[in-house]
């Protein structure tokens, strides 16, 4: 059965971006475009993977993924974060809070994919 991978970004663009790559890659894609909506439809889909872009509206990254890591029904849920590149701070925000990993915009599509099957394969 095909991994379930949320897309949580407001940037239209690399939605539409990951969306093409990950379904070429035979992964099912859901999609959210703000925060609040990320979490809507990490609990009604529980996806595998969800690709957590850090800067969106209603809710940031960060707000998103505390929520999810601190729901003990969504633990198994694995985070890929997505910073704008060379904010550190960021980063370490994100992994103190539970993210799994993350990736530095703009990122190589090859890498990003490799990531994420790496993630899924840990499972």
């Amino acid at each position: 059965m095909a991994s379930k991978i949320l897309i949580a970004d407001d940037e239209q663009n690399i939605v539409i971006s990951l969306e093409f790559l990950m379904k070429r890659e035979g992964y099912e894609v859901v999609i959210a475009n703000d925060g609040e909506e990320a979490i809507d439809k990490i609990r009604s889909e529980m996806p595998d993977l969800v690709l957590l872009d850090v800067m969106m509206p209603k809710k940031s990254g960060f707000e998103v993924c505390q929520e999810i890591k601190s729901d003990p029904a969504l633990q198994s849920v694995r985070i890929l974060m997505l910073t704008a590149k060379g904010r550190d701070t960021e980063v370490a925000k994100g992994l103190a809070l539970g993210a799994d990993a993350y990736m530095t915009k703009p990122f190589a599509t090859k890498e990003l994919v490799a990531r994420v099957q790496s993630m899924l394969e840990q499972g």
